[in-house]
């Protein structure tokens, strides 16, 4: 199958993985991880994992929580007083892009950051036209940049916008898991990649997972490619400039989207979830805390019913097993801006993860095909 997207040119190159319990059955890597440079692509080859960092910085705020730093219900004010009094959007007016909003009926908490219903906003990927052109005015980080400017400059920027929603009304995909990321640097007193090489990287062997890649590291950086004209080219410029793990000023932690990785080492990550939080004697959270991640956060605001949302992931229901394809209830999964996907499944200790760096393409049906390829094959 694997193949075919590769001759079939639905993706110019990709790296697979497939682990059952806790051993790796498949890993191979196709097609080109640079097509204007004839570039073979690497087992070992690193992505921009995108969103796929959110459940990283997720597991970090909840390490802290562990260690009775804070309550999930406390407001993020009471680390970052300029969340202190949050204003929800009232009024737009298109032409200047001037606003009115109202002060909120309650506070945003750690919570709601972590399960994206405080109200902030994502800027340029948000589908709210009227947030986009205020994110863009104020100068806002979306996802990653090679500017000079850290987690904590953005994130009291950010704070001063006002918010889609009133804090918990809604689930909208938003940029609370940056906020987050700088919430771990005031409470630890560490810069956030410090912390996670410390905390989590290290310990799960995850040698290949970074904001900003080393140099002796950067040459398996697989291009971001784009079909024009029915062919394959390095994606150009654009919000972003796709070299930001290996150029600029690499002070921008994000939390939410800023991580470049491999195959194996977020085999690591997931595995440590399998295992009830730990891996090759090294616990990174307690069993009880996985449940309260993987736990339904926000009730009907998301997922239809065929699935629920945690803290930072999404987690399938009875009802979108029955549909067929996905694993078994409980099994969790989410993605990544440049189309990267993974899943794990704790019943059947399985995990599958797929890694592509494509921008603006349609008719790629790897990810379907993948997932239901491995469920379908579980018991061989």
């Amino acid at each position: 199958m694997l193949e075919d997207a590769i001759k079939n040119e639905e993706v110019p190159g990709l790296v697979a993985l497939i682990a059952k319990n806790g051993k790796i059955i498949y890993h191979a890597a196709k097609g080109f991880s640079s097509v204007e440079n004839d570039k073979a692509m690497p087992k070992d080859a690193i992505f921009r994992i995108a969103s796929q960092t959110k459940a990283i910085t997720a597991t970090a705020v909840m390490m802290l929580w562990e260690e009775g730093r804070f309550r999930l219900d406390d407001p993020i004010s009471k680390f970052i007083p300029e969340f202190k009094s949050p204003m929800v959007l009232q009024k737009f007016r298109y032409a200047d892009t001037t606003f009115i909003a109202a002060p909120a009926n309650k506070e945003i908490t750690i919570r709601h950051l972590l399960t994206h219903t405080s109200g902030l906003g994502y800027g340029v990927i948000d589908a709210d036209e009227r947030m986009k052109m205020i994110y863009q005015k104020a100068g806002i980080v979306d996802l990653y940049t090679t500017e000079n400017i850290s987690i904590g400059e953005n994130t009291k920027k950010l704070a001063a916008l006002p918010l889609h929603h009133q804090p918990g009304e809604k689930y909208v995909y938003s940029e609370g898991l940056d906020v987050l990321g700088y919430l771990i640097e005031i409470i630890s007193g560490k810069p956030y990649d410090d912390f996670l090489r410390e905390r989590i990287f290290d310990p799960l062997e995850m040698k290949d997972t970074w904001f900003y890649l080393p140099e002796e590291k950067s040459s398996r950086l697989v291009s971001i490619h784009t079909k024009k004209d029915g062919n394959w080219s390095s994606f150009p410029t654009t919000f972003y400039d796709p070299n930001y793990p290996i150029a600029g000023a690499k002070r921008f932690f994000s939390g939410g989207a800023g991580l470049s990785s491999t195959v194996l080492d977020y085999a690591n990550f997931l595995q440590m979830f399998l295992n009830g939080g730990e891996l090759n004697g090294k616990r990174i959270l307690s069993r009880k805390t996985i449940d309260t991640m993987m736990a339904n956060q926000v009730g009907d605001l998301w997922g239809g019913g065929n699935k629920h949302y945690g803290l930072a992931f999404g987690v399938l229901t009875e009802k979108g097993m029955a549909e067929g394809g996905n694993g078994s209830a409980g099994t969790f999964d989410w993605g990544g801006y440049f189309n990267t996907q993974y899943f794990a499944d704790p019943e059947e200790q399985l995990i599958g993860i797929l890694l592509k760096q494509t921008q603006n393409i349609s008719g790629d049906q790897t990810a379907w095909k993948f997932r239901q390829m491995v469920f379908t094959l579980v018991d061989e």
